[in-house]
């Protein structure tokens, strides 16, 4: 579920040139970070997301120095979080085809399993801020997501760890006709993953942005 929490370094020169990639998104669907089953991810919403961890992020250390230094760890934030988002939508559907649901009380019941491990409701927030980037206000949702992956792969007589398990998730991503915008890379339907794209237009405007006059 969480195999891509490795924040994504982004270069100096690429990062410099950030405003002239904001124009470079789908032009099939304006405005749009990823499109999942025909169904907008839209950049406000991604932003919105990204912002809540931030907002948990600066509340949980107010020091300024380490709050610079969570900031310098978690720099792949945004496309963490898109991949995050439309894995999510995957995972759903998967589970979904194999007829799976969740209610609100296996999700009330396996919350507070995890508060007891943790040493209450506030562990469990610092918890999953820090190790999964999940905002304090979307564990419900993660949880219902984890109840799902766990329900799928017991239905597949197998693990989230196991090819099975991945290949429900593969056939999820194909009929979702994964789109995103390439400014956050592109989405690899075996793996049911974001990659980051090689773009030859990223070089180009990284180049020309290079050359820019002083």
């Amino acid at each position: 579920m969480h195999r891509r929490r490795t924040a994504l370094v982004l270069s100096a020169a690429i990062a410099a040139a950030a405003p002239l990639l904001t124009a470079c998104g789908s032009e099939a669907h304006p405005g749009a970070a990823a499109v999942v089953g025909g169904q907008r991810i839209t950049v406000a919403q991604l932003e919105g997301r990204v912002n809540e961890v931030r907002e948990a992020q600066r509340a949980a250390v107010p020091d300024e120095t380490q709050y610079q230094q969570v900031l310098a760890s978690t720099g792949g934030l945004t496309r963490d979080t898109l991949h995050n988002m439309v894995l999510d939508r995957v995972l759903h559907r998967a589970a979904q085809d194999e007829g799976i649901a969740v209610s609100r009380k296996e999700v009330l019941q396996m919350r507070a399993g995890l508060e007891r491990q943790a040493g209450g409701a506030e562990g469990l927030r610092t918890t999953w801020l820090q190790k999964y980037g999940i905002a304090p206000e979307r564990l419900d949702d993660n949880l219902r997501l984890q109840l799902e992956a766990q329900k799928l792969a017991a239905k597949l007589g197998t693990d989230t760890t196991q090819p099975a398990f991945w290949k429900a998730l593969s056939k999820a991503s194909d009929e979702l006709h994964i789109d995103l915008n390439p400014r956050y890379g592109s989405w690899d339907v075996q793996k049911s993953s974001r990659v980051d794209a090689s773009t030859p237009w990223v070089r180009e405007v990284t180049t020309a942005a290079q050359q820019q006059p002083a």
